[in-house]
């Protein structure tokens, strides 16, 4: 049997993830992915190209759902005996916006699951199945190295999600396997996420007309060129494991 190369692309229907999930097509590579909602767009190009693709329905807010699909995920890894594996956790909310003391509960637990309960799953998960040559790739935020009044919740779990980068990537050097486990800080993208800011009351997020500024001024990088800069630097750059990247260092 012909061993693939296959990308797992958490979020994939749109924004970055749909980015990501396009260029990888075009390099030949198949897609498996996981979200709420399928993009056709992919499954057309994955066809046109001739690669693999398969969308997997999981809310990321559930652990339930999450450990269900990554499952059915891991059976088929081991059935299409891939090759290389690329692992983009990528899917993230922002919401609740505002200051601790107002924060609504279950939007608080949601923040948690889906940008830093999620990625921790889904790397136990797959590293638990000793897949070779498999590259991790956390999207994180600028977010996780400062404070952003309005933002405890986002900054928090981004935080989480370089520190369990680093921690995870230093434990698969001391075990010496072959897996990388990096993150990405994509910056400020075009993209819903933006848009939510954009809505936010100004009681909540002090913020708010610098993040409006970036639309009115064409500030806003396309998904594409951030998705590009990614994506050259796993297939044309030796990686440093454990590291954080920053788009504003590679375009």
């Amino acid at each position: 049997m012909i061993r693939l190369k296959l990308a797992i692309v958490t979020g994939a229907s749109k924004g970055l993830g749909a980015s990501i999930a396009k260029r990888m097509i075009k390099e030949g590579t198949g897609i498996i992915s996981v979200s709420r909602t399928e993009n056709p767009e992919l499954t057309e190009l994955a066809a046109e190209h001739e690669v693999f693709y398969g969308h997997y329905f999981c809310n990321l807010a559930s652990s339930d759902e999450i450990e269900s699909a990554f499952k059915e995920i891991t059976a088929l890894l081991q059935e299409k005996k891939t090759e290389a594996l690329y692992v983009f956790n990528n899917a993230s909310v922002i919401s609740p916006i505002g200051t601790a003391g107002s924060l609504d509960h279950k939007a608080l637990i949601q923040n948690v699951h889906v940008n830093l309960i999620a990625p921790f799953i889904i790397s136990n998960i797959l590293l638990s199945e000793a897949l070779s040559d498999m590259t991790i790739v956390n999207i994180t935020s600028g977010a996780a190295e400062r404070p952003i009044q309005g933002w405890s919740a986002y900054c928090s779990t981004k935080a989480g999600v370089n520190m369990f980068t680093e921690t995870a990537a230093l434990e698969q050097q001391t075990a010496g396997t072959r897996h990388k486990i990096i993150a990405y800080s994509p910056g400020v993208m075009d993209t819903d996420m933006q848009g939510t800011i954009r809505s936010s009351a100004k009681e909540d997020f002090h913020d708010l007309k610098k993040f409006q500024a970036f639309k009115e001024k064409g500030m806003l990088r396309d998904t594409d060129t951030v998705a590009d800069a990614l994506i050259d630097l796993l297939l044309e750059k030796e990686i440093e494991n454990g590291k954080v990247y920053h788009v504003n260092d590679l375009i």
